[in-house]
């Protein structure tokens, strides 16, 4: 696999790593719902566990790009990226905040590109 294609699907894992952090860890933290734009500290209190269960899905994609790296199989990480792409594509049209799209979907559509025409 060439360098540049590691880099970006590292990013990429390391993205959805960051997810999880601010999902599971930091939901309820100024930081977290900055982040997120969460309506008051109460809202974020009860959507903590619906959170933490999020953040637990981020870091699958993230373990299953650096998995897929670590085997070299390019056919495995198609396949995580474009469920990257779908959830980021979904996230941002279900919550109307284009900006998600550009921070999942975009980093792992070029990931994604540069695996498939390289």
């Amino acid at each position: 696999m060439k360098t540049l294609q590691i880099i970006l699907i590292s990013i990429v894992a390391f993205e959805h790593f960051y997810f999880l952090v601010l999902e599971m860890f930091l939901w309820t933290t100024p930081k977290g719902i900055k982040a997120f734009g969460l309506k008051s500290k109460s809202f974020a209190e009860d959507t903590k566990v619906l959170a933490a269960n999020q953040g637990l899905y981020n870091g699958f994609l993230a373990a299953g790009l650096l998995f897929g790296l670590l085997i070299n199989e390019s056919k495995f990480l198609i396949y995580i990226l474009v469920c990257i792409i779908i959830a980021g594509v979904y996230g941002a049209y279900s919550t109307k905040k284009v900006k998600l799209f550009y921070i999942q979907a975009v980093p792992a559509l070029i990931a994604l590109l540069f695996l498939v025409l390289a």
